[in-house]
């Protein structure tokens, strides 16, 4: 499953994503989305589990900070469902 986090602060990093989520499960994959322009982060990003991790990551870091910000998580929408 993938995971659509918000409200990242600007310097969170792909290891600071990973390293939050690596105590619910193997985390398979993480990336923030970059401004194409400016490189500056977009305060979004994606992180991989299987379902049973995501769901328990999910509910333990929901309203979480991270860098002083505090996390909205939620299941990523499939691009074709938008």
């Amino acid at each position: 499953m993938n995971i659509y986090v918000a409200n990242l602060a600007y310097d969170v990093t792909e290891a600071d994503l990973r390293a939050a989520f690596v105590a619910f499960g193997t985390v398979q994959s993480v990336r923030i989305v970059y401004d194409h322009d400016t490189g500056r982060s977009r305060g979004f990003g994606f992180v991989g589990m299987a379902d049973a991790d995501a769901q328990a990551a999910i509910s333990a870091l929901s309203q979480a900070e991270l860098h002083g910000r505090k996390l909205r998580l939620g299941e990523a929408e499939k691009k074709n469902q938008r």
